[in-house]
């Protein structure tokens, strides 16, 4: 190949790769014209921004939720919340918590058209704070649909419905969440003494009145219901609730009049701190029914417990949660303390109806 034809071919090539060049250019000035137009000639103020978030979910459940109204005596003693899950030929069934309509001497419901009605209560729990009412079918509004709290995972979108603070006001008010945990154990005081719950853990805003409301996935189904929140200045968004699966089991037995059989000692006791005039830590004897299974088994007054079965019980909340595990007729060690020496005994327990 000649020397003049080899300075053709570069040349030629070199114009190919700038036209090449050039007309890309060409292009994408174009286009980005183009779009400059496009975007110039749109009114934004006239732009409808749409986002439905969680209504459609929150609307399924709505009209399930009630304010329910504890009265003593006549006069207005406590408010929660509540919402129906079930319902027959009859009646509309209600759950709610245990606290909410303790005590009271009367109770009503108010649905969302403002309709208000006297109620029954049909079975109450205070270590479960479980409570079921009833009332006439007519006036329900809504059925609940119920999920499954086992089948949320963490980081779940969660959502609650109830009455806050004040009932007349802020009847309800929805708030949105996450699942911020499972299988929480937490001790709680109550009026029966303390004891331990293991429940859900979400960060939707929870507040008094909130009490016995629903606790719902993104899909308006009930997983629990609320019952309680941690409350200091030091934290913020740990709500909780019963898992629906715990409450509907009550809810069974109260429906069936089955009686709740729970274990038992037979003892009286209370809790004994570490301190500067004792080192024993654990659960003080007080006294024991007489031919008790805690008598049967020899334990006496004045012993300090300090295990079942090999599980450290540092207060009668934690000894409860680990007595409840078991079944009447169950045997269990104890492991107690008498004038400062171990011992363990094994102890057949006994049954009481929590109905009295």
């Amino acid at each position: 190949m000649s020397k003049s034809n080899k300075i053709f071919i570069i040349v030629v090539a070199s114009l190919t790769v700038l036209l090449s060049v050039f007309g890309s250019y060409l292009i994408v000035r174009l286009t980005n014209k183009d779009r400059i137009k496009v975007r110039t000639s749109v009114d934004y103020s006239k732009v409808e921004i749409k986002d439905e978030g969680i209504s459609a979910a929150v609307l399924k459940a709505y009209d399930s939720v009630v304010v329910v109204e504890t009265y003593m005596n006549n006069k207005l003693y406590a408010t929660g919340t509540g919402f129906v899950f079930k319902e027959d030929d009859n009646y509309g069934y209600i759950l709610t918590n245990n606290h909410v309509i303790e005590d009271g001497t009367s109770h009503k419901v108010k649905f969302t058209d403002n309709e208000e009605v006297d109620v029954e209560v049909v079975g109450a729990d205070s270590y479960s704070d479980i409570a079921l009412l009833k009332v006439k079918k007519e006036y329900i509004l809504s059925v609940a649909k119920i999920g499954s709290s086992s089948d949320m995972l963490v980081g779940d979108t969660t959502f609650s419905i109830g009455s806050p603070v004040d009932a007349s006001t802020y009847s309800w008010t929805v708030t949105r969440g996450i699942l911020s945990g499972k299988n929480r154990i937490v001790e709680v005081t109550g009026t029966s003494g303390s004891y331990i719950m293991n429940v859900l853990q979400t960060d939707a805003a929870i507040n008094n009145g909130n009490s016995g409301g629903p606790l719902c996935n993104s899909n308006g189904e009930v997983i629990g219901i609320t019952n309680m929140k941690l409350s200091s200045s030091n934290v913020e968004g740990i709500g909780f609730a019963i898992p629906i699966e715990i409450a509907l089991e009550y809810a069974d037995n109260f429906m069936n009049g089955t009686s709740i059989i729970r274990p038992y000692l037979g003892i009286t006791m209370y809790n004994v701190a570490v301190s500067t005039y004792s080192n024993e830590a654990g659960i003080y004897v007080r006294s024991i029914e007489s031919s008790s299974p805690a008598a049967v088994a020899g334990l006496k007054t004045g012993d300090i417990i300090t295990a079942i079965d090999g599980v450290e019980v540092s207060s009668t909340a934690y000894l409860k949660y680990e007595l409840y595990k078991h079944n009447v007729g169950d045997e269990v060690t104890i492991t107690y303390k008498r004038n400062g020496e171990e011992h363990t005994t094994k102890v057949k327990l006994g049954s009481y109806d929590v109905r009295g």
